[in-house]
């Protein structure tokens, strides 16, 4: 989808969307019944909103790529995330409202644990607390770096963000991040040609940071990922006319949402509270963008049951957001997260679009077997839902003649 040809065909209507994103949806079978987390899921509500609307599997990306969050939610936003990338230092930033200037280069961080080698042990070092996080923070903002201004801010749990502030900086490094255990973080490297000054930074403070955190057990190292600078994207407001709002407990998130132009609404951390907000909201906007994160944390750490109780939490939801009767719903994920891999998978993700508009299919379950052989089939890219959307809320133009 072409951004600059779908905004020719925008068209104001007062229709109302909700996209559902349950992050980390897809999963993988487990042995003893060969289900899903999600076909293992108890979620009367979500069946039904799949009986009466239209299902598929969507694929983030492309065949066979592992989706980051950031790419993950693109493409449901829209945007071609091979051609829209920000690293999540960026996301990071405008997630915690650090005014980021254009250019400053960011990264986010991970406390993580290594041993007495240097291998890493524990990538979240434990989900240390947010208020640990912060005393470590303060500890960072010790360091001392000869060539750039540097700030150091708390993100959530083991998160945290890194802004690097200078002339002639460069946010094209790669990771330091090993993505896996027994393995020692890796050392800056750019990408490209001038970033020789920013890998020596980058360097020195990873340096002093391993020092300064030496005997912070678990907490003792620190990992750097999604270096970037801020781009200049157009927004949803551009690109489809609407008016659109996030709500989202976790910043990485929000900041993204911030990034295309939709108003963050502040929200508590439980599910609950934020189904609240779109209630408290519901007569402000056109679009709602609702997240549910801890599906994917229970994916991460291998949890099979607790993210079937996750996915169940969020089904409880759906009968209050059907009694807002919104034109439009979309209930996908961001990606795969299976228990069985603990980390992100390339897996396409279960779909369901609801509208009065829909053509219903056959489907009567919402799971990923089920999905497989729904109307929008089994590898629906993912930011072709937009229009589709659109078009159940009578937001497009005819083409042509």
């Amino acid at each position: 989808m072409d951004l600059d040809f779908i905004s020719k065909l925008k068209k104001p209507a007062d229709t109302k969307i909700v996209l559902l994103v349950i992050d980390g949806l897809g999963g993988l079978p487990r042995n003893h019944d060969n289900k899903t987390e999600l076909e293992a899921a108890d979620t009367p509500n979500l069946d039904n909103l799949a009986s009466k609307g239209i299902c598929g599997l969507q694929q983030p990306v492309l065949p066979g790529i592992t989706p980051g969050s950031g790419p993950g939610h693109l493409g449901l936003f829209g945007y071609d995330p091979v051609k829209y990338q920000v690293g999540r230092g960026v996301l990071s930033a405008l997630g915690i409202d650090f005014d980021l200037k254009p250019d400053d280069v960011a990264a986010r961080g991970n406390f993580c644990s290594v041993d007495e080698n240097g291998l890493v042990t524990d990538r979240r070092a434990g989900r240390i607390p947010t208020e640990k996080n912060k005393e470590l923070c303060k500890l960072l903002q010790n360091i001392e770096l000869k060539d750039s201004q540097f700030f150091i801010e708390t993100v959530k749990e083991y998160r945290f963000l890194l802004v690097l502030r200078g002339e002639h900086l460069s946010g094209k490094l790669i990771d330091t991040d090993p993505q896996m255990l027994g393995k020692k973080p890796l050392q800056p490297k750019g990408l490209g040609p001038d970033t020789e000054r920013t890998v020596n930074i980058v360097s020195d403070f990873i340096k002093q940071a391993s020092e300064v955190l030496k005997d912070q057990h678990p907490a003792n190292m620190v990992l750097l990922r999604g270096f970037s600078k801020r781009p200049k994207w157009p927004t949803l407001k551009e690109v489809f006319g609407l008016n659109c709002a996030a709500i989202a407990a976790y910043p990485m998130y929000r900041g993204l949402a911030k990034l295309i132009g939709m108003d963050i609404l502040q929200t508590g951390q439980e599910l609950k509270d934020e189904f609240d907000t779109l209630k408290m909201n519901w007569n402000k906007y056109d679009f709602f963008y609702v997240h549910a994160k801890k599906t994917d944390s229970a994916g991460e750490d291998g949890d099979f049951n607790r993210k079937v109780s996750k996915i169940e939490e969020v089904d409880r939801q759906i009968p209050g957001l059907l009694s807002l009767d919104p034109d439009v719903i979309m209930v996908t994920g961001d990606h795969s997260t299976p228990s069985l891999l603990k980390y992100h998978s390339w897996h396409p993700v279960p779909v369901i679009i609801y509208s009065k508009y829909c053509r219903s299919d056959n489907v009567q379950r919402f799971g990923e077997r089920a999905c497989m052989s729904g109307g929008l089939g089994s590898r629906f890219p993912a930011k072709d839902l937009m229009p589709v959307a659109l078009a159940n809320a009578g937001r497009l133009e005819k083409f042509g003649a």
